[in-house]
C-alpha cells in the first residue's frame, strides 16, 4: 500500500489544473492524480460534485468477538478516531480524484477543529459552503464492528439553521449527492438540489435508512428530480414492495434514468436508461476488517465513472473493487481508497495471474479496463485513522 504523506507536502503540489495529465507523467509531479482530465473541457465547472450533510466525529472499534451485554465490558482489538457521517462520501470522492465541495455545519469544539483540519487540510475538500456554530456541539458516533456487521451509538443536535439556508446557491458542479428517505413524511428533495440540477448537475441520491420502517413508497415520486438512485438491496425491496433485488431494480428503474441496487456480498445490478445499458456484477471476495462508510466508496466510485462517461459494467466493477479495499480498513472516511491503493491491488493481480493463479487470472480479464485508468507512475498516499485525535502538529510535520 502506498506509504502516508504530510498534509504539508500534501500542500504544496500544483492545483489540479496544473498536474501532468496521464500516466507517462515524471514520479515527482505525479502527486494527485485526476481521472477526469480526458473528459474536461473549457466550461467544467470548477467542482464535480456537491454535497451537503452533518459531519461526525466517528469513533470506531474493531475486532470485538461480541457487542457487549449489559453490565460487561468488551475489549476491542482496534480503535480509530475520523470524520464521518457525509465526510465519509467527500473525502471517498476526493480520494478517488473529484474535485469536492461539501457544506456542512461544524461546532466550536476540539472535535469540530479535528474534523474540519482533517477535510480541507488534509483531504481537500472544499468548505467554502460550510459554517461554524458557537455553542453547538459536534455530533458523534461510535461505531462497533463485529465480523461482518456493525453497530452505533450517536448523539447529536439538529442543525441550528436548515441546510438551504446554509448552502444559498448551490456551486456550479458537474453532480450533487443527496439523501432521500430517512422516514421522512414527506420525502421531497432540498431545494438546493433542484437548483443544481437546473443549472446542468446530475443528482445522485441514496436512500436514508428509515427507522420507522413505513418505508414511504411516496419516496418513489421523489426520483422524478433525480438521475441516479443507489439504495441498498433491503432498501430497494422496502420502498418498491417487491421481493427481490431485480424485481426492485426494474421497478425502480421506471422513476429515475440510473438506477442501481447494491447487494452485498451478491455483488450489484444496475439500468441506465440515458445509455440503453444493463449490467450485473458479481462482488470482489473480500476478508472485511470494518464495513463502515463502504456504501459511499461505492457511491463515489460510481459518481466518478458516470460524470466520465464509462461503461456501465465498468462504473459498476470499479466502485465495487473500491468499496472492498475501504472495509480492508478501519476507520470509515480515511479507509476509502486512493488511486495508490487501486494501483496497488491492481499490480497484485497482474502479478498473481502472471505466475498461473487462476482466480486472479479471471480479476485480470474482469477487470482489464483498469489498464487505461491506473496510474503507471506513483501517487500521493493517503492517510489511515489513527486511534486518538492527533494534534495539530502532527498533521504538519516534516517527514
Amino acid at each position: 500500500m502506498s506509504s502516508p504523506v504530510t498534509s504539508a507536502a500534501r500542500n504544496t503540489v500544483p492545483e489540479p489544473d496544473a498536474l501532468p495529465a496521464g500516466p507517462l507523467a515524471t514520479p515527482h509531479e505525479a502527486v494527485w492524480w485526476d481521472p477526469l482530465v480526458d473528459v474536461r473541457g473549457a466550461d467544467w465547472p470548477s467542482v464535480d460534485v456537491f454535497m451537503s450533510g452533518m459531519v461526525f466525529l466517528d469513533i470506531v472499534f474493531t475486532g470485538l468477538p461480541t457487542l457487549p451485554a449489559a453490565g460487561t465490558e468488551v475489549w476491542a482489538a482496534g480503535m480509530a478516531s475520523c470524520p464521518g457521517g457525509i465526510a465519509n462520501l467527500a473525502i471517498a470522492a476526493s480520494r478517488l480524484g473529484l474535485r469536492t465541495s461539501l457544506a456542512a455545519g461544524f461546532g466550536d469544539d476540539v472535535y469540530a477543529d479535528f474534523c474540519w483540519r482533517t477535510l480541507a487540510g488534509q483531504e481537500r475538500v472544499d468548505l467554502t459552503r460550510s459554517r461554524q456554530f458557537a455553542g453547538w456541539h459536534s455530533p458523534v458516533t461510535v461505531s462497533m464492528a463485529v465480523q461482518r456487521d456493525r453497530s452505533m451509538v450517536t448523539h447529536a443536535h439538529g442543525l441550528p439553521i436548515t441546510g438551504d439556508a446554509l448552502i444559498g446557491t448551490p456551486p456550479p458542479c458537474r453532480a450533487v449527492l443527496t439523501s432521500i428517505g430517512e422516514g421522512a413524511a414527506d420525502p421531497v428533495l432540498p431545494s438546493w438540489v433542484a437548483q443544481a440540477r437546473a443549472a446542468g448537475a446530475m443528482v445522485f441520491a441514496d436512500a436514508g435508512w428509515d427507522p420507522t420502517g413505513a418505508w414511504d413508497p411516496a419516496l418513489l415520486a421523489t426520483l422524478a428530480g433525480c438521475d441516479a438512485f443507489m439504495p441498498n438491496a433491503v432498501e430497494a425491496m422496502s420502498y418498491t414492495r417487491t421481493d427481490n433485488p431485480r424485481a426492485a431494480l426494474h421497478t425502480l428503474a421506471d422513476h429515475v434514468p440510473l438506477a442501481v441496487v447494491t447487494c452485498g456480498g451478491d455483488g450489484a445490478m444496475a439500468v441506465d436508461a440515458a445509455t440503453g445499458e444493463a449490467a450485473m456484477v458479481p462482488a470482489l471476495p473480500v476478508d472485511a476488517l470494518d464495513p463502515t462508510g463502504a456504501g459511499d466508496v461505492f457511491g463515489a466510485g460510481l459518481v466518478l465513472g458516470t460524470i466520465a462517461g464509462w461503461p456501465l459494467e465498468h462504473r459498476l466493477l470499479f466502485a465495487g473493487v473500491s468499496a472492498a479495499l475501504a472495509v480492508h480498513e478501519f476507520g470509515g472516511s480515511l479507509a476509502a481508497p486512493g488511486w495508490g491503493d487501486i494501483g496497488d491491488w491492481w499490480r497484485r493481480v497482474q502479478a498473481r495471474a502472471a505466475a498461473g493463479h487462476l482466480g486472479a487470472a479471471e480479476l485480470r480479464r474482469r477487470y482489464g479496463f483498469l489498464d487505461d485508468l491506473v496510474p503507471r507512475t506513483h501517487v500521493c498516499g493517503v492517510r489511515r485513522a489513527a486511534a486518538t485525535i492527533a494534534r495539530q502538529s502532527d498533521l504538519t510535520r516534516p517527514n
